[in-house]
């Protein structure tokens, strides 16, 4: 088995905070922790807890896995994952005009 390399999520979590248009304080008010904690964690300096990681996962609508993905031997999905970051926030009418256009390109594939 091939040795697995340090585990950092920090820069990934840090890309998710940013695109949920979440500072550092909303989301440590969130997930009921320190604003210190979240820097360090997106840092590398520390590692989040199982019940911040849960807690996390739940505030941005996400499994474990695109947290670890990187870590992970799960390619498909990955990229579109990655896309759809932030359209739970969206307004419902952008959200309509993208279920429509992928509708459309859906029928025209």
């Amino acid at each position: 088995m091939k040795k697995l390399k340090v585990i950092k999520i920090g820069k990934k979590l840090q890309a998710l905070r940013k695109n949920y248009g979440y500072t550092q304080e909303q989301l440590a008010e969130k997930i009921e922790c320190s604003t210190r904690y979240i820097g360090d964690i997106e840092q590398d300096r520390s590692n989040p807890s199982y019940e911040v990681l849960i807690k996390i996962c739940n505030t941005f609508n996400i499994g474990m896995d695109e947290i670890f993905s990187s870590y992970l031997n799960i390619k498909e999905r990955k990229e579109t994952n990655l896309m759809l970051y932030g359209f739970e926030k969206l307004k419902q009418n952008n959200k309509e005009t993208i279920a429509h256009l992928i509708e459309y390109f859906n029928k025209n594939a």
